[in-house]
């Protein structure tokens, strides 16, 4: 994944992304440097345009953003089923209202 990650910050800085400049990240970022590797990923990106793919891609969300979507869903249920038996009072209470009215 480092090897990725040193292709994309190249990337979002505006620097060409080949061998040279990936070894220099990735020897700043204390990565023992797998030479076999990157020329892999550079021959793998040859042809990608990574700032249209980036745009492209569908994140999905993060297993904290899911849990609290399911929170949410279940706390605006919670209310709308709390609202329906208030109104159902309501009637009530206007009924009954009628019969001694």
């Amino acid at each position: 994944m480092e090897y990725i990650y040193g292709a994309l910050m190249l990337h979002a800085a505006g620097k060409e992304i080949d061998e040279k400049s990936l070894e220099k990240v990735l020897a700043a970022a204390g990565v023992e440097v797998d030479k076999p590797k990157i020329k892999s990923l550079i021959s793998s990106l040859k042809n990608v345009n990574i700032g249209e793919t980036l745009e492209k891609q569908v994140i999905a969300p993060s297993p904290m953003e899911a849990k609290e979507g399911k929170v949410e869903a279940k706390e605006g249920k919670k209310k709308k089923e709390e609202e329906e038996e208030e109104e159902e009072e309501e009637e009530a209470a206007a009924g009954l209202g009628a019969l001694f009215g």
